[in-house]
């Protein structure tokens, strides 16, 4: 695949994502939630989970119609772990997406119950009445995994053991356990999800498996990378959190050198799961790894 096919696929399909999102995610909430609702997911962020679903899932031959429900219930996710993650309570930002955080803009009530929502409309989402492109059976399978993703097992759980480890010096297998699950369990389930909505035979969900959790942890590893290298403005977000909040990471651990090779590592692990897989058509989720990898922001 050419890079600029590429670009335009990735340009394309965040559009559809951004106009799904605008549809489904509700103006009249009451009492100013959509408001919040809205301002915390619409406008902003590189749509890389709703990327990766809807990738695997044309590599798979699955229903778009599922496929686009499952990327917006995970960008819905994400949204609102940002939203939680960013308060006082949790990492006290207030800087996301080059925008003030919600619960700047809009108090710390008010942010915490449009998370709330938001992780309910996720799985509304994925469960609509009637909707013959979605039966049921598929519905609680891509529940579970969104479920199961972000709970006491993934991102929630990684999330307490990150505000844990603040001032402890974490070995390499207690990081990859906290950064498995705060991060790259959610990225691993966009992956599987977007598989989900096909037709995998083992041999290749085992090699989604592995292709998802190696390009999970590789984005944890580069945002450690990043959060040292760059300025707020290309961020979007406040650099420099991680060393000022004292919290383990891949560079404090490792180096910044050494953080870098890991995190390349981690991409050939990605490609060559991708070449374990027996698909035909996994050059986006090739090009995706390589973007984990690869960016700047």
């Amino acid at each position: 695949m050419k890079p600029g096919d590429f670009e335009a696929w990735v340009r394309r399909e965040q559009l559809a994502v951004e106009a799904a999102l605008e549809a489904w995610v509700p103006p009249n909430p009451p009492a100013g939630l959509g408001e919040a609702m809205r301002y915390g997911v619409l406008d902003g962020g590189k749509r890389l989970r709703p990327l990766l679903v809807l990738a695997a899932s044309e590599a798979t031959h699955g229903a778009r119609e599922a496929a686009m429900r499952a990327a917006v219930a995970v960008e819905l996710i994400h949204a609102y772990s940002l939203m939680h993650d960013d308060m006082p309570c949790m990492d006290n930002d207030v800087l996301r997406r080059g925008k003030p955080t919600v619960h700047v803009r809009f108090g710390e009530a008010q942010a915490m119950l449009a998370g709330d929502a938001m992780q309910a409309l996720a799985f509304e989402v994925l469960t609509p009445e009637g909707d013959t492109a979605v039966p049921a059976p598929l519905q609680a399978r891509l529940c579970g995994l969104l479920a199961r993703s972000a709970g006491h097992a993934g991102m929630a759980g990684g999330q307490a053991i990150d505000l844990a480890s603040i001032g402890l010096a974490l070995n390499e297998s207690a990081l990859r356990d906290m950064h498995r699950r705060k991060t790259g369990a959610l990225l691993q389930a966009s992956v599987l999800m977007g598989a989900a909505c096909g037709q995998p035979d083992a041999r290749a969900w085992q090699a989604l498996t592995r292709y998802g959790a190696a390009i999970g942890l590789a984005f944890q590893v580069v945002d450690d990378i990043l959060d040292v290298t760059q300025a707020s403005e290309t961020l979007g977000k406040t650099a420099g959190k991680d060393e000022h909040h004292n919290k383990p990471t891949y560079v404090s651990l490792m180096g910044l050198a050494a953080a870098r090779r890991h995190a390349l590592e981690l991409r050939d692990d990605a490609h060559a799961a991708l070449a374990d897989s027996g698909l035909t058509d996994a050059a986006r989720l090739s090009l995706l790894a390589d973007r984990v990898v690869e960016r700047e922001h």
